[in-house]
């Protein structure tokens, strides 16, 4: 099968398009024929080598963790799923994702909304698990609060904005000068150009979800009392750094800042689905990549000025 592959860390051009066995199936797996997959902010930290210390030394390495498609195979012991039926899922914890097949646990795959395409599906996965974990389960944001989204317009920051609506919240997202129309057509009740505006003109926040990983230190300061702060993300350039201070600020200090890892289960994604089949949240694509320019839709990311997600197209 195709796979997209790296064998050094590196810029995006170390991303290419090689060949790698179709995975084998146990007994309790499903094999998933991927259609379409998208391109995170953990894709570029793990490519650049920045996290080394966790992502190892072995090559070659696969890239991708959110996928839509259908069942290709069912294994032995699986029950409930059918083949041909279209779902999408996460790896957890692993990556791969970018290949024509992938191998997973039948709790991390759920059926797929209906009257999407596999590359608008992708588009709201780890999006949506990440913003209703963060902002429903972790930050337990209120009906009335205040919630501040940074990085409103990206491919978290896009679907958290309709998550905050969805929760009740006054919704102020953050974002570049360009993309605040944009981000109040998803519902946003005020949008600010994060370029231009003062912390000082920020206001104070009940909730802030930070999806943009800098100055979080300073961010926090823009918590009222019994304010809640998640950090989705991490500093790209000073990684390990930033997970230092993060750590740092759940032990002491004023504001303190909830983070998680992200490993939804077949539940949290089936809950997506319903959402989106309702209507409550829609998805966003900047750009539909095919596979063999994941290297571009690396270089997109870093650019920044992101509407949505970038998606690539596997088959």
């Amino acid at each position: 099968m195709n796979a997209v592959l790296f064998d050094r860390y590196g810029p995006p051009d170390v991303l290419y398009v090689g060949r790698r066995p179709v995975p084998a199936v146990a007994p309790g797996e499903v094999l998933v024929r991927v259609r379409a997959a998208g391109v995170n902010g953990g894709d570029l930290l793990d490519r650049t080598g920045k996290v080394r210390l966790v992502t190892g030394r072995s090559f070659p390495k696969g890239s991708g963790i959110d996928f839509a498609g259908e069942v290709a195979r069912v294994g032995a012991s699986v029950r409930g799923v059918r083949v041909g039926e279209p779902v999408w899922g996460l790896l957890g914890r692993r990556t791969g994702a970018m290949a024509e097949y992938v191998a997973v646990a039948p709790r991390r795959i759920a059926p797929a909304p209906d009257g999407l395409t596999p590359e608008l599906a992708v588009s709201l996965l780890a999006g949506a698990t990440t913003a209703l974990t963060a902002l429903r389960d972790k930050a337990e944001l209120q009906p009335g609060e205040r919630l501040l989204v940074r990085g409103g317009s990206g491919g978290v920051g896009s679907v958290a904005v309709q998550v905050g609506r969805l929760l009740g919240a006054h919704v102020v997202a953050l974002a570049g000068g360009g993309n605040l129309d944009f981000v109040r057509g998803l519902g946003a009740d005020e949008a600010l150009d994060h370029r231009t505006t003062p912390l000082s003109g920020f206001g104070r926040f009940d909730v802030v979800l930070d999806t943009v990983g800098t100055e979080q230190s300073r961010v926090r300061r823009l918590l009222a009392p019994g304010g809640r702060m998640v950090a989705v993300t991490v500093d790209m350039d000073r990684p390990l750094v930033s997970v230092a201070g993060v750590l740092a600020s759940a032990v002491h200090g004023r504001g303190r800042i909830r983070a998680f890892s992200g490993n939804p289960d077949g539940a949290l994604l089936a809950e997506v689905t319903r959402l989106v089949e309702r209507g409550d949240i829609v998805p966003v694509v900047d750009t539909v990549h095919p596979l063999d320019r994941v290297a571009d839709a690396h270089r997109a990311l870093e650019a920044g000025g992101v509407r949505g997600k970038h998606v690539i197209r596997v088959a």
